[in-house]
């Protein structure tokens, strides 16, 4: 072995920090550990006969097309099923401004590889994605956090950013929002507020990158307009992903963008990894066409809700007082506030030995804040599970306080 690995490793290889929540999740693999650490779609919402009898078909019917490269754009069946839903909700899109990623990590990776040189700035949501934070550092992005109210990101202290960051001579690379049950807070921010930060983005002339992996995955309220749909200019990048709304083993996301943007993410992922598999987007495009992803899309949201209100009511049921958290309209995470003297992270071993997990809510913070909030998945564990977790927690709590 050479004598100093890290002496030749790059300096982005250096930036890379190990993901909070993988690294979480090896020290909570216990069967006997209740977990909601993870962000794992539930295994009862995964169509597994459907999706034998789907793969077969395509292999019998367009087998080698099935087996081959891809292009890098994307199956064209499946881009096409993707326009007709967007098309299904007053969202005109084309061929030209859908490419399909290898999930939407990747597409956060080629983000970072086609906007962010080292110290370039991106603004963010305090709290927002830990994916999103380590890709944007990875490429030597300088993260500017944007405090939250219950409507998410705060409009006013954006435009005061951008406006002081002006007066310096600067100008961030783009504005990363996650608008729809954001994770990790699960607040959904309301259509008002993004015509606000829309008209900020283009009073400054800053891109605003729109993550949306959630979105279909709404269980109350009104959904509102997405960000790009709002700006209609070709200055909103929209991610989506089948991660949580389908399956997240087949690794298949996009981006939905101006051509000549798409035309940079087609030329980045060449030289990444060509092209995502064909035979899954096929699989896809298969599976949407014959009308079971409206299908099973709909029972992921009932079960979903039933969760997300299980652990509701034993919040109100055994959480001390002084502890808060927010009730999310739909996806799969919600955030868990403590009392202002108090640290996650200090209770987070504590809590494992008494065989209960969370995500401590630093690592969605960029600046280091939000010592007093962690993370709670719904989605995974059983609705008993979810009920005995809650009473683990807050006798952890409890003692703590």
């Amino acid at each position: 072995m050479i004598s100093d690995l890290n002496s030749i490793c790059s300096v982005n290889s250096r930036r890379m920090k190990r993901s909070a929540i993988r690294e979480c999740l090896k020290l909570t693999q216990r069967p006997d550990i209740i977990s909601f650490a993870g962000g794992l779609p539930a295994p009862a919402t995964f169509p597994y006969e459907d999706l034998a009898e789907i793969a077969c078909e395509v292999i019998r019917t367009d087998g080698p097309a099935a087996l081959q490269y891809s292009t890098t754009e994307g199956d064209t069946g499946l881009r096409e099923e993707l326009i007709k839903r967007y098309k299904s909700q007053n969202i005109d899109v084309s061929m030209d401004n859908i490419i399909i990623t290898t999930a939407s990590q990747q597409s956060l990776d080629l983000l970072g590889r086609i906007f962010i040189d080292p110290g370039d700035k991106v603004i963010c949501g305090l709290p927002s994605y830990l994916g999103g934070i380590a890709a944007f550092k990875t490429y030597g992005a300088e993260l500017v956090g944007i405090k939250f109210d219950d409507k998410g990101m705060r409009s006013d202290i954006l435009e005061k950013t951008l406006e002081e960051m002006k007066e310096k001579g600067e100008k961030p690379k783009f504005i990363y929002i996650i608008p729809d049950f954001q994770n990790p807070a699960g607040v959904t921010m309301p259509e008002e507020r993004r015509k606000e930060i829309v008209t900020i983005a283009q009073k400054y002339d800053v891109l605003i990158v729109e993550d949306s992996p959630y979105r279909e995955l709404r269980f109350e309220g009104k959904t509102p307009k997405t960000i790009f749909e709002i700006d209609g200019t070709g200055q909103v990048i929209m991610l989506g992903t089948f991660s949580k709304i389908f399956v997240p083993g087949f690794r298949v996301g996009w981006i939905v963008a101006h051509p000549d943007i798409i035309d940079k993410f087609v030329v980045a992922k060449q030289s990444s990894d060509l092209c995502t598999s064909s035979f899954v987007q096929k699989i896809t495009a298969l599976y949407m066409k014959k009308g079971l992803f409206e299908k099973n899309l709909t029972k992921i949201a009932d079960l979903y809700k039933r969760k997300k209100d299980v652990m509701m009511d034993a919040f109100e049921k055994y959480m001390p007082e002084g502890v808060t958290w927010t009730n999310p309209e739909g996806g799969l995470f919600l955030f868990l506030y403590l009392p202002e003297h108090m640290d996650s992270e200090k209770l987070f071993m504590k809590a494992v030995e008494n065989k209960v997990a969370f995500v401590v809510g630093t690592v969605f913070h960029c600046d280091g804040s939000g010592k007093n909030t962690m993370r709670l998945n719904f989605s995974y564990v059983s609705e008993e599970e979810l009920i005995e977790g809650v009473k683990r927690l807050s006798n952890v709590i409890r003692a703590e306080m």
